[in-house]
């Protein structure tokens, strides 16, 4: 028996070894002497000592702590800059057995990551985020963050932090604490071994709490940074202590359950009465024999109904009891300016609303033509708002169908009803949805009798045209395809 006992190891909450890099697999990427490595060690020991490694979920952002990934033997969310508090939300809130943590520096969390930490305290997410303070952008070279000292120079305060010209350094603990439904927020930092004990009992009891659902946490964590502050590792430990800690003073901030409003009574409504069908309807089991999946793109000027033919589509799925998502995309010009969007109808869950490759392209003008044509699924469709494709255009890859429907429109009576056109020519084409469907979607979102009559002329032209000049009257083009 060794006569040697093992007081202090590496915490099982850490990989054995650290693949970064080949030849130092014992190493981590921190500089001697910075804050991270410690705070990383003391979250480890938490998650160990609680026993919640196995439950845990680390969210990481871009800056130093961007390679967590590579320590914690835990699930790992890569997230982008100043985003780790909104992923952390969507993570616990599609996992609520899981304890999800946020780990975010000053110019992560403080600066482009403000409205998300601020709305995810406001809301109360039971999370907990760990916000290492080291006044300076340390990955990035050197630059000013909000937490930058008032006189302290960096890359882009050469002269010195100035009220005037930089404004304030910026408290986040004391404006978190400020809301209403935080339930724990402290400032601890690494500045010597009794504050390192006190910021470990803070982040144990952080995790403690959203393990019992207790709610928001917050644990800000002053830390040095030697590379960049220029310090040697002892000094900049010193530095923290004397200097950091005057203008962010140490404390526990909030540490109570909130006291919330009892949110009124309102009547929930059942997907039928929300879409303003019989309930006998509703409870019908899925006619999945009247419909197909499918990925359309609607692309066109805005003005052109862009928007609205993806939503009735979508509509019209959820009558017919599909999974469907419905993703915009338009430019800040009411009139004139691009619009386009995505809708998804599937028998099965949607992981995604981006389409990158739809099953069919509806474009309303050529420049939507000419810019999302190549991008249509092998074999796939081609719905273009025209008599013909231009002279210089061709489509080898997709099954490509002309139908002026603006012209069609004139015709019924009213320019508004083109993409009311284009729509029924897109069920009578594909097949996706029973056009009864349609007719029961307008009948409830088009309140004026008279456009409603237009609407209802507007499908059947839309699948007259295509049953009688596509299917009777085609034209073959060179590349062997129908227009």
């Amino acid at each position: 028996m060794s006569e040697y006992e093992v007081i202090h190891e590496k915490s099982p909450a850490f990989y054995d070894r650290f693949e970064r890099k080949a030849e130092l697999q014992q190493q981590t990427h921190y500089c001697p002497g910075c804050g991270h490595g410690v705070a990383h060690k003391l979250i480890a020991e938490a998650l160990t000592e609680l026993g919640l490694q196995d439950r845990a979920v680390l969210i990481s952002p871009v800056g130093c702590s961007v390679f967590a990934y590579y320590y914690f033997d835990v699930g790992n969310v890569q997230a982008a800059h100043g985003r780790a508090s909104a992923v952390a939300t969507a993570m616990k809130r599609s996992h609520p057995e899981a304890i999800v943590m946020s780990y975010q520096g000053d110019g992560d969390l403080a600066a482009i990551g403000t409205a998300e930490i601020v709305h995810a305290a406001n809301r109360g997410e039971n999370i907990c985020v760990f916000f290492v303070n080291n006044s300076i952008y340390g990955m990035t070279g050197g630059q000013m963050a909000p937490t930058t000292l008032m006189g302290q120079v960096s890359a882009t305060s050469p002269w010195g932090r100035r009220a005037n010209n930089e404004g304030l350094p910026l408290h986040v603990a004391e404006l978190l604490a400020s809301l209403a439904t935080p339930t724990y927020i402290e400032r601890v930092a690494l500045c010597d071994m009794k504050n390192i004990m006190k910021a470990k009992k803070a982040i144990k009891k952080a995790l403690e709490i959203q393990k019992n659902g207790g709610g928001f946490s917050l644990v800000e964590i002053l830390s040095p940074c030697p590379t960049i502050l220029k310090m040697d590792p002892l000094v900049a430990r010193k530095w923290v202590g004397e200097t950091l800690m005057k203008e962010f003073p140490l404390g526990v901030f909030r540490d109570r359950r909130p006291e919330l409003p009892t949110p009124p009574q309102v009547p929930v409504k059942t997907v039928a009465q929300a879409l303003g069908v019989d309930e006998d309807e509703e409870a019908a089991p899925p006619r999945r024999h009247h419909t197909r999946e499918i990925t359309v793109k609607f692309a066109g000027f805005g003005g052109q109904g862009i928007l609205l033919m993806g939503q009735m589509l979508a509509e019209m799925g959820l009558r017919e009891q599909m999974e469907v998502s419905w993703l915009p995309s338009y430019g800040p010009e009411m009139r004139s300016g691009s619009a386009h969007c995505h809708v998804t109808l599937s028998h099965e869950r949607i992981g995604s609303p981006l389409i990158s490759r739809p099953d069919v392209l509806v474009a309303m003008n050529e420049l939507s033509l000419r810019k999302f044509a190549a991008g249509v699924l092998p074999g796939g469709l081609i719905l273009y708002n025209a008599d013909k494709l231009p002279a210089d255009f061709k489509v080898t890859h997709a099954r490509a169908i002309c139908i002026p429907v603006s012209e069609m429109a004139d015709q019924i009576g009213s320019a508004k009803v083109a993409n009311v056109v284009m729509l029924g020519a897109l069920l009578e084409e594909t097949g996706c949805l029973p056009t009864d469907t349609a007719i029961d979607v307008l009948e409830h979102s088009v309140k004026n009798k008279k456009l409603l009559e237009l609407d209802r002329k507007a499908i059947a032209a839309g699948r007259d045209y295509v049953d009688t000049t596509v299917e009777v009257g085609a034209v073959a083009q060179p590349d062997g395809y129908s227009y």
